[in-house]
Formats: C-alpha cells, sequence, structure tokens
C-alpha cells in the first residue's frame, strides 16, 4: 500500500470511488508479498501490482465489479490444473487478495494512514477479510502503541485480540492474516483480519564517507531503507557527495551508533555497514556494533589482510568470539565487484540474503521452492 498511497490519496481527496485489491497472504512461491496493493482508478487505470503479471487482469476486473457493488471480496488466485496460464500463478504460488472498494465513506482514516507515515510513527491497519456475518466484513481500525484503536471491529473480545497481536506485526514490521473465532476467541476459526503493518522504513547505516559509501547509500535507499552516511569528517560527510541518503551525520562512527542505541533508534531491522577500513574509527564503533542486543547486519569492508588484523584489534579490545561470529568480513557475497556501484550491489546481495535465509548459491544450482 505504501507504494501506491500518493495515488491512492489523490483520488480519495478528490472525493473518487477506487477499486483496491490487496495481497493478504501468500503461499508457496507467490512474486509478491502480503501488502502489495494494485489500484483501479475512476478512469480505469491501473497503479500497482498483487503479482508481477500473473492475475492482474482478474484483480483489474473483479475491483471494478465490487467499485459497483460496494461488497468486498476475498479471492484466491493459483494454478489452475486445467491451464496454468488461466487466472491464477504461471510460477505455481497461490495469493489471497482482498478486493475493496476505497473512498472518503469506506475509509474515512485514510488521511490519518497517510500523516502518520509522513510523520515517521508507526500504524496498523486491522480489516476484517473473512467472518461468518457478512455485516463484520470490511470493518476496519487503526492501532498505534500509543493510542487507543480508532473504532471497533465489533466486539470488545475482538478488538483486545486484535490489538495485542497487530502490535506485534507492527513492532516487527509484517503485514499478514490473523484468526481467530467469530467473536474474537484465541481458539477458533471463521474470522479473518488483515493486518497492514506500516512500520518506518528499517535503517540502513554507513559509516565512512568515501565513493563506496555513495553507492551503498543508493543501493539502500533503492531497497527502501532510510539511510544514514555518518563520518568524522566534515569535509568529507557533506549532503552534497551523498544525495540519496536520507541523513548525513557529522560525528565519531562509534559515539553516534552508541548514542542511536541509546535512544531506541537501533533496532531488529538495522544493518550497519563499515567501510572506513580505518582502525581508528572502524574498531571503536565494531565494538560496540556488535555488542548491540538486535541488529540485523553488520558488516566491514577490508581485504582479508585489512580483516585479520581487525579482528587481532577486537580482540585485543576484549570482544569475544561469539561477537565476532556476528561480523560479515570482508562484507558482501562473491559476485567478482569492482567498481563501487558493483561492490553496493554485492554487499545489498549479502543483507537480503540474511534477511530471507538465501544461500547466496546461483538459483540454477539449488533445488526445492525459490522462496522459502
Amino acid at each position: 500500500m505504501r507504494e501506491v498511497l500518493p495515488e491512492l490519496m489523490a483520488w480519495w481527496e478528490a472525493g473518487e470511488e477506487v477499486g483496491v485489491g490487496t495481497v493478504v497472504a501468500t503461499f508457496r512461491s507467490a512474486p509478491r508479498p502480503p501488502g502489495a496493493s494494485m489500484l483501479v482508478g475512476p478512469d480505469g487505470t491501473a497503479v500497482g501490482s498483487v503479482s508481477g503479471g500473473c492475475v492482474e487482469g482478474a484483480v483489474y476486473d473483479r475491483a471494478q465489479s465490487v467499485v459497483e457493488s460496494g461488497e468486498p471480496v476475498l479471492e484466491r488466485y493459483g494454478v489452475s490444473d486445467d491451464d496454468a496460464f488461466a487466472v491464477g500463478l504461471t510460477c505455481g504460488g497461490i495469493l489471497d487478495v482482498y478486493v475493496e472498494k476505497v473512498s472518503r465513506e469506506t475509509f474515512p482514516e485514510l488521511a490519518e494512514v497517510r500523516d502518520h507515515l509522513e510523520a515517521g510513527r508507526p500504524v496498523a491497519v486491522a480489516t476484517v477479510i473473512d467472518h461468518p456475518d457478512a455485516a463484520w466484513v470490511g470493518r476496519r481500525v487503526l492501532i498505534r502503541p500509543d493510542a487507543e484503536a480508532s473504532a471497533s471491529l465489533g466486539s470488545a473480545r475482538a478488538d483486545d485480540a486484535v490489538r495485542d497481536d497487530a502490535l506485534g506485526l507492527l513492532a516487527a514490521g509484517n503485514s499478514g492474516v490473523l484468526t481467530y473465532g467469530p467473536d474474537g476467541e484465541r481458539r477458533g476459526e471463521g474470522m479473518r483480519v488483515f493486518v497492514w503493518a506500516f512500520a518506518p522504513k528499517p535503517r540502513m547505516l554507513v559509516f565512512g564517507a568515501i565513493d563506496f559509501a555513495a553507492a551503498v547509500a543508493r543501493v539502500g535507499a533503492f531497497l527502501g531503507y532510510h539511510v544514514t552516511v555518518c563520518d568524522a569528517r566534515p569535509v568529507f560527510a557533506t549532503a552534497t557527495r551523498f544525495p540519496e541518503a536520507d541523513e548525513v551525520v557529522v560525528d565519531w562512527p562509534h559515539r553516534y551508533l552508541r548514542a542511536e542505541q541509546q535512544a531506541g533508534r537501533v533496532d531488529g531491522r538495522t544493518v550497519v555497514t563499515v567501510l572506513t577500513h580505518d582502525p581508528k574509527f572502524d574498531v571503536p564503533l565494531l565494538e560496540v556494533a556488535l555488542r548491540l542486543p538486535e541488529v540485523a547486519y553488520v558488516g566491514a569492508m577490508g581485504s582479508r589482510r585489512t580483516h585479520d588484523d581487525r579482528l587481532e584489534r577486537l580482540r585485543d579490545a576484549g570482544v569475544t568470539e561469539a561477537e565476532l561470529d556476528r561480523l560479515h568480513s570482508p562484507i558482501g557475497l562473491d559476485l567478482g565487484a569492482r567498481t563501487p556501484e558493483e561492490t553496493a550491489i554485492s554487499i545489498a546481495a549479502e543483507i537480503i540474503a540474511g534477511r530471507w535465509g538465501g544461500s547466496g548459491e546461483p538459483l540454477a544450482r539449488t533445488e526445492g521452492r525459490i522462496h522459502r
């Protein structure tokens, strides 16, 4: 939803009705994650994607019919036994897509969602997508960690259960379907609630204002990270040199990282890339980074000789072997990279592999499902 929100808001503010199809659950090798949305505007314009092209036509038609009827529907798309190129996914995956009409009347909270996103505040949107009582379908509430829910799904029990679970998804930055009994019973089936978790962007902290850092910042921004470049040298750490970064900080790297951790701005989604390969910068910095209680990735640039020297310095500083095991160094996957841009791709590839459990091997040499 985040990627199509500007177009949706423009139609919403103009008082138009928009058909919205959203991936709420995936099975096997589905091409788009939960939360991916496609819009069908009042002029027939299609914006966004739910499957990378496989079922867009079917969702487009369904969205138009939903706008006319006003009745939301939950559809499942998978491979057809008779014709894999019919309305289905040729990749072998399965998608559950919730299709609804969005307007000022059906989604009055949309402007509030936009405001929270622009301010960087976490917010979740919980929508009933399936229920034995059709009157419940389409009900939604906004959930924030520091505020009461915006409305009620239909009962106090359901509200309490969904709020607790939605806050868990929001903390992890994950969207997904929650299943309950018809009145929100923890044990039971009948009601399915989709939670859009709009957490702030994960952070990428790039230490070292060098040419490689500019390329890493560009790739990080492309991947959806909030990118910070930090260096103690003001002549190099400038916004002009790093236009793709969200912020450029002049400070000693270890001091900045410790302050960010103490302020609660480093979490389990944060990635740390150390590109200085200068002991006076990277050893104190890595002492802090490798001892962070929660961080997704810590990588450090340098030759194998630099890496071996760095390890000895870190051991001398009291860093344990268990802490050193968290370090990705030399940084990146072996792609044969030479240029800053190629090196940035190799670093990004290692981060992605770590996030999703990928092996880094060519897919042609692996077996089994592509998407774990």
